[in-house]
């Protein structure tokens, strides 16, 4: 669970920069240019996420099982990956009524992505994944909208067009994933077929 754990640390710690040193974000911005820094954190995120993938493959062969999630469990998540997989596409959509709802779309993806796979999955290494992934994206939100009360954010007018295409591109991401992705890349089919 080691190699795991490293790509936690490497590929969230990255994604909270803003949360906890915004401003040493911003002055290794200045001193490296923009262009250089996003090629710097581009490449130490796909380590990271290279590491979280090959690390939770180890891990998952032989986690302890912390508790077995009831049947009812999969159903639910089968439903909030939907709301994810929505709020997802919404990230796209910038002028959505969704993404000008909640204003971070994509973090509030990941927060119920994670949170429906840690309903239906109960072993330390999900545990460690998903629940690493729920604290972030709380800690994530919460200063994402204290920076916007800060700094005044105003989000533009929601458009019916742009909701509909969040809505569409969600529900055919939420279909690729359920139908086919999922098994092919997990072995585990989300609708047990």
């Amino acid at each position: 669970m080691l190699i795991l754990a490293l790509g936690l640390v490497i590929f969230l710690g990255l994604h909270s920069t803003r949360i906890v040193a915004e401003g040493g974000r911003e002055k290794a911005i200045a001193r490296l240019g923009e262009g250089p820094w996003k090629g710097i954190y581009s490449l130490l995120s796909l380590i990271g996420f290279v590491l979280i993938v090959w690390g939770f493959a180890e891990a998952r062969q032989d986690a302890a099982l912390l508790w077995g999630p009831p049947v009812w469990a999969r159903h639910v998540t089968i439903l909030l990956m939907l709301f994810s997989m929505i709020l997802l596409a919404a990230y796209g959509f910038k002028k959505s009524h969704i993404a000008v709802a909640v204003h971070h779309p994509m973090v509030l993806s990941v927060a119920i992505f994670a949170a429906a796979h840690l309903l239906a999955n109960g072993s330390t290494a999900d545990l460690l994944l998903f629940g690493a992934f729920l604290v972030w994206a709380a800690a994530d939100l919460v200063s994402s909208y204290a920076r916007d009360r800060r700094d005044g954010v105003v989000y533009p007018e929601p458009k019916w067009s742009a909701t509909i295409g969040a809505i569409v591109v969600g529900l055919a991401l939420w279909a690729v994933i359920a139908f086919w992705l999922h098994t092919w890349l997990f072995g585990v089919s989300p609708l047990g077929a």
